[in-house]
């Protein structure tokens, strides 16, 4: 009898957990549902709808480049960060997952020479990237970052958008910590944490985005780079696919030219 009681309280504890969990779900909405996307909010400063592409004269560089002085690397982070300084040395590159058809993931999907397609609507911003089709989704619907007990991480993590007077904020976290790399030899952990700050420039032919990367497991202090996008009306992106025989012919995919 005992156990059968102690049975009822545990299937009765279960469904009380599962009814609140499904309650939580009812309440929010999809980002593309009507309800959703009816609701009254204040009108976005602006609409990033379009294609843009990395201004590669801007920053130098279409990377990101090894961290400022201020960044203190450690753990693995700093032996991959050595390790790659000597395989540069070397010749060589270093873990070129990319090149294996692993994703890019953020904050590197943001610093391709393909442009990246951006559709926004009241409570969603879609990018599709015209490298290996990357797919991101920023919800702008005010709600929070999901439960950490139960988010899915993945390599562009989950990202939260708000309006700050004429600029975008972004709050992404929540990455994958394996075959990611921040980007020069820099590992990421699972707990990144990446805000970028958006805003036109130039009339609107350009976007400004301020990074700033932090990671508790990889480094003290804060990683800030500055990067620009130009808005190209002449193009459009088309499905890729990133399959590792295609990429035989280059060099940094194989074994003597990549320290793995």
């Amino acid at each position: 009898m005992r156990r059968s009681t102690v049975f009822t309280a545990a299937v009765a504890a279960l469904f009380v957990a599962t009814s609140g969990a499904a309650v939580h779900a009812q309440e929010q909405l999809g980002a593309l549902a009507p309800a959703n996307m009816n609701k009254p909010r204040p009108a976005a400063p602006f609409d990033i709808t379009g294609t843009w592409l990395n201004d590669l004269r801007f920053a130098g560089s279409w990377r990101f480049g090894p961290p400022p002085p201020t960044v203190k690397l450690k753990g693995e982070a700093l032996k991959h960060f050595e390790a790659s300084r000597q395989a540069q040395a070397e010749g060589k590159v270093y873990h070129d997952d990319i090149g294996q058809c692993w994703p890019a993931g953020l904050p590197m999907i943001m610093t391709r020479v393909w442009p990246i397609a951006m559709v926004q609507k009241p409570t969603v911003i879609y990018m599709v990237s015209g490298f290996m089709n990357s797919f991101r989704t920023i919800f702008l619907d005010g709600r929070p970052h999901s439960d950490p007990d139960v988010v899915v991480k993945s390599f562009n993590g989950e990202s939260i958008g708000r309006w700050e007077k004429d600029t975008l904020v972004v709050d992404t976290k929540y990455f994958v910590g394996h075959h990611h790399w921040v980007d020069s030899g820099v590992p990421a952990s699972d707990e990144l944490h990446i805000v970028e700050r958006i805003k036109p420039v130039n009339n609107g032919a350009a976007l400004e985005i301020e990074y700033t990367l932090t990671d508790p497991k990889g480094w003290d202090g804060e990683m800030k780079f500055t990067k620009r996008w130009n808005r190209v009306d002449d193009q459009d992106i088309q499905e890729v696919s990133c399959l590792p025989d295609l990429n035989q012919h280059i060099p940094s995919t194989q074994s003597k030219d990549n320290v793995r």
